[in-house]
């Protein structure tokens, strides 16, 4: 009797680890299955055109430019905006919900597969100041080098830190004004919210003067 009942015992076990290891193999196929930039290129016409442009370089300043963003970061942000929690905005929260994981997969292999246009600082004052501490920061402060994360030309670092070069000067500023106030929170270990703390108004516009320059 307890042989037959170790038996079935036996049996149930392989059974529930074969489903397992059905189940994480298929999950890493998933993982592995490369985005269909053509799919992505067709939800963001529908979805994200028009406020990021259909290749994501944003017409209009307000909004962020996606071209050359990394997908881990454009996952993240998405990820984000969904839960509404980190990082909150009606409309993204809209938008973000209407999304697949393989609608995000799909989109951000697409944005990132896109040429972002270049910018230009618009003061030369005001981007030698931006430079200055987007290069070096403040020793006296504490104040860290914006390029320690997001390197010299603002290429930033895959699954990391975002790509800056180029982007609107007026968006980064609100980003680093939200920052500052602890209105935008998905940033790890506080690191942005620590270096805007210590930026004044004109500060932050220089930085981010300087940046809509980088290239």
């Amino acid at each position: 009797m307890y042989s037959n009942q170790i038996l079935v015992f036996v049996i149930r076990a392989f059974a529930l680890a074969l489903l397992a290891g059905n189940a994480s193999l298929a999950l890493a196929q998933d993982k592995s299955a490369k985005p269909d930039l053509e799919k992505g290129k067709a939800v963001v016409a529908k979805t994200c055109a028009a406020c990021h442009g259909a290749d994501g370089n944003s017409p209009i300043a307000i909004n962020p430019k996606l071209a050359g963003q990394h997908p881990e970061y454009l996952a993240k942000q998405l990820a984000e905006f969904k839960a509404n929690s980190a990082r909150k905005n009606p409309v993204m929260l809209g938008m973000s919900s209407t999304l697949s994981a393989e609608d995000v997969s799909n989109v951000t292999a697409y944005f990132a597969a896109q040429k972002p246009k270049e910018g230009a600082a618009k003061n030369a004052d005001s981007a030698a100041l931006g430079r200055k501490i987007y290069r070096g920061g403040d020793v006296v402060r504490g104040l860290a080098a914006c390029a320690s994360c997001h390197g010299a030309t603002g290429a930033g670092l895959p699954s990391q830190y975002p790509r800056l070069a180029g982007q609107y000067a007026e968006y980064t500023e609100a980003q680093l004004r939200a920052f500052r106030a602890g209105e935008r929170a998905n940033d790890a270990g506080r690191m942005m919210r620590t270096v805007a703390g210590k930026l004044s108004d004109t500060e932050i516009k220089a930085v981010a003067d300087y940046v809509a320059g980088l290239r």
